[in-house]
């Protein structure tokens, strides 16, 4: 313990340096230090605003690369202060022994920290493919809802994280437990996320902890309020606007959609209907004290840009009201506001990669 806390005194007294250094190298303008993140509590998360990182999204043959410095030093430069690492356990787990973690990926994410806490961005830790639980194919040979080894090697996952990081101040540092578990019972969800919350509680009591809502992120949980933990939405409806064209849900199928989405008579999306759909029932939540903050949303590339804006426009519109913060699915990639692949943008050149400025101004008014 002693040894984790000289580090952690020794990098609260170089991060000043250091972010100096990284802004010179990045083309921002150089500041003295990193700016002060607010003060989290499960009852109220701060409207962190970011995205996104990949790197251990999905496990790699040959190995994952480290999280990248360059896109904390971006987040940071514009003004963003959250980041979100959605990652495979199976990028840490020996392939031979799923209760096994191998030192050098866990490497990779103690440094990814270390630039949060260099260039000011809050890292919310995720589990996006847990021990015997994964949103997207293939399906984990065991089911985390109801066999009790998975069960049991996701809490110990959590509780080795939650050991290793014990000392990280909240600010800086939160754990996700299951990315967008889907349509079970809330009971089954309870259990399981009491189990998770009790490993890492035994390791370090005052870790912020977040929750996914049901229903794939959609759905608020309030049988979790006795956990004290707060709790994660999406901002990904609806799908035929977030989704078009990505062949995961079969959206190459759906007509070219705009936006207020108009499906047939009577059955229209617009900003009121968000309001009501995604943002009323979270706020119900809020008020029992809950922290709700917006883990992930956006639009894929084959959505056309004008429409993607206007309906992002009025999601920040809403969030903004509502005093929540959000994640954004990617930086980097068809999501993002970095290298999308877009073909209807008119991209500007940033350090060799291509800049959806547009978007970018979007989302830093948001």
């Amino acid at each position: 313990m002693q040894t984790t806390l000289t580090r952690r005194e020794f990098l609260d007294r170089t991060a000043g340096a250091l972010t100096v250094l990284a802004a010179a190298a990045s083309g921002f303008p150089a500041r003295a230090a990193a700016p002060a993140l607010p003060e989290p509590s499960p009852r109220k998360l701060p409207r962190w605003r970011g995205f996104n990182l990949l790197e251990k999204f999905t496990h790699r043959e040959g190995g994952n690369p480290p999280f990248r410095e360059r896109d904390f030093e971006w987040m940071a430069g514009w003004g963003f202060n959250f980041a979100r690492l959605p990652m495979s356990y199976r990028c840490w787990t020996d392939p031979a022994d799923w209760r096994v973690l191998r030192e050098p990926e866990l490497k990779h994410i103690d440094q990814a920290i270390e630039f949060g806490r260099q260039h000011g961005v809050h890292v919310n830790l995720n589990f996006h493919r847990a021990p015997g639980y994964c949103v997207n194919p293939p399906p984990e040979p065991k089911d985390l809802w109801k066999d009790e080894e998975a069960l049991e090697v996701c809490a110990l996952h959590w509780a080795a994280f939650a050991r290793r990081y014990k000392g990280i101040p909240n600010r800086h540092l939160s754990f996700d437990l299951l990315n967008e578990p889907g349509d079970l019972p809330a009971a089954d969800y309870v259990r399981v996320v009491s189990r998770l919350v009790a490993a890492i509680r035994a390791e370090d009591p005052d870790r912020l902890i977040i929750a996914d809502g049901l229903r794939w992120g959609n759905q608020p949980v309030p049988e979790l309020i006795p956990l004290g933990v707060a709790q994660s939405t999406r901002g990904y409806q609806p799908m035929r606007v977030s989704h078009h064209g990505a062949s995961w849900v079969n959206g190459q199928n759906w007509p070219t959609p705009d936006w207020p989405l108009r499906l047939r008579e009577g059955d229209v999306w617009d900003k009121d209907r968000l309001r009501r759909e995604c943002i009323a029932p979270w706020q119900a939540l809020e008020k029992q004290g809950v922290g709700v903050h917006v883990g992930e949303w956006g639009a894929f590339n084959k959505t056309p840009h004008r429409v993607a804006l206007a309906w992002m426009r009025d999601f920040l519109d809403l969030w903004k009201e509502a005093g929540w913060g959000w994640a954004l699915w990617n930086l980097r990639g068809s999501f993002g506001v970095v290298d999308s692949g877009r073909t209807d943008v008119t991209y500007e050149d940033w350090q060799g990669h291509k800049l959806d400025r547009a978007l970018l101004e979007l989302l830093l008014a948001g």
